[in-house]
């Protein structure tokens, strides 16, 4: 009877989240508070009030999405909770891992702020607007996929940027090359290509140039080992050593997420129950289609806490 934590990535974010466990836990404003300074501005007002359109961007949309998640771990601790020796793992999707990482401690909540902040401008700047692109492919086996990116490629990039399970593979690389791709796996029977309004190809090759700003960036924090081992996005395996960490994160800008395999590891290794940590619940439908036998709960509001810290008690 294991618990894992799970922090929501990319494309959980809402206005007003996280608002309600500010206003209900003293602990959990502070958080906002860090994260403002950090960044040398008023991200809170943003989270809560919008504009929408500019939360969406890149570069706001991760650090905020941190720091949901980290309001949630302040207001369970603030209550007694304790991470060490009551979670086994935790995890998170994409920038859910920077999240998951500073609620183990592994980086202070100031420093993921800026982290996230870099990591948002520099994927956003690696490729030229408009020049790349990502489509989910719903319905067609990996294999299929593969060999469709592989063929769409020729010479340019496109690959599984997500394996996020239930039958979803997202794709990333250059505009034409995923829009082609998107095209055979329709062909080869795919129940639906769509593609995706995002910024920029994430978790390609095409990323390479934010993965080196994000070596430099990462090499100027203070890392520390976690509380609890972090299963790593690129890897699927758990790691407490702060330097094998930071090379996973690096990675990571260019890797694959591969979250259902991450959610078939925790079944593998007694994880009974999966709770999200933050905005929204896409990871704990992603866990339900992926395994039936995983519990999942969310923890994005202040009356989730409370059912949180009495079912863990």
């Amino acid at each position: 009877m294991a618990v894992a934590f799970t922090f929501p990535g990319q494309g959980s974010q809402a206005v007003g989240m996280g608002k309600d466990l500010a206003e209900a836990f003293p602990e959990a404003r502070r958080i906002f508070q860090e994260v403002d300074d950090a960044l040398g501005e008023n991200l809170s007002k943003l989270i809560w009030e919008g504009p929408e359109e500019t939360l969406m961007l890149t570069a706001n949309a991760q650090p905020a999405l941190m720091a949901v998640s980290l309001a949630a771990i302040r207001a369970l601790e603030s209550r007694g909770f304790s991470l060490k020796g009551k979670v086994a793992y935790v995890a998170g999707h994409s920038l859910g891992e920077y999240s998951a990482l500073a609620a183990a401690g592994f980086v202070s909540v100031a420093d993921a702020a800026r982290l996230l902040r870099i990591r948002g401008n520099a994927m956003q700047a690696a490729v030229p607007a408009g020049e790349g692109a990502m489509a989910a492919i719903i319905g067609l086996e990996q294999a299929d996929v593969e060999a469709a990116c592989a063929e769409a490629a020729k010479g340019s990039v496109c690959q599984i940027a997500n394996d996020n399970g239930g039958g979803q593979l997202v794709i990333s690389g250059a505009r034409a090359a995923v829009e082609l791709a998107a095209k055979l796996c329709t062909e080869k029977g795919a129940k639906r290509a769509l593609m995706l309004q995002v910024s920029a190809p994430f978790h390609s090759a095409l990323m390479a140039p934010a993965a080196n700003v994000m070596r430099d960036a990462l090499a100027g924090v203070t890392k520390n080992a976690p509380v609890v081992p972090v299963l790593s996005n690129v890897t699927v395996s758990p790691t407490s050593d702060p330097d094998e960490i930071a090379r996973r994160l690096v990675e990571q800008i260019t890797g694959r997420v591969r979250w259902r395999e991450t959610v078939e590891w925790f079944g593998a290794n007694g994880v009974t129950t999966l709770y999200e940590i933050g905005a929204g619940k896409v990871l704990s439908g992603l866990a339900r289609r992926i395994n039936r036998d995983i519990a999942t709960a969310s923890v994005g509001s202040a009356a989730e806490v409370e059912a949180t810290l009495a079912a863990l008690a």
